[in-house]
């Protein structure tokens, strides 16, 4: 599975961005997906995941600082794993990366680098 994030920049405090994870290779479907974001001087932090059900059986969670702002959501006819993100603050700033995840097996994307900043 080879993942590419896209969907980063430069944005203002309080402005909105849209990440987006294209997924090649094995069926996209199969896979628990997230998005991971690392500053530097600082741990990887999980910020979105969502599982592999469909409807009633989709599950979202987010981490408590994002709650209410981000919204994680997948395309499984286009293999896209999205990140909306809004009211952005200076701290969401960092470099974002998702994951793919079946059986214990990991994949990643490279990351895409998000500013927010005036």
């Amino acid at each position: 599975v080879q993942l590419v994030e896209s969907g980063g920049g430069l944005v203002q405090p309080g402005g909105s961005l849209r990440l987006s994870c294209s997924g090649s290779g094995r069926v996209f479907s199969y896979y628990n997906l997230a998005w991971y974001r690392q500053s530097p001087g600082s741990q990887r932090e999980l910020v979105a995941e969502i599982n592999t059900g469909v409807g009633s059986r989709q599950v979202k969670s987010y981490a408590e600082s994002v709650n209410g702002r981000f919204t994680i959501s997948r395309e499984e006819s286009n293999g896209i794993v999205s990140l909306k993100m809004n009211d952005l603050k200076p701290e969401d700033s960092a470099v974002y990366c998702c994951k793919a995840n079946v059986g214990g097996i990991k994949y990643w994307g490279q990351g895409t680098q998000v500013n927010v900043a005036t």
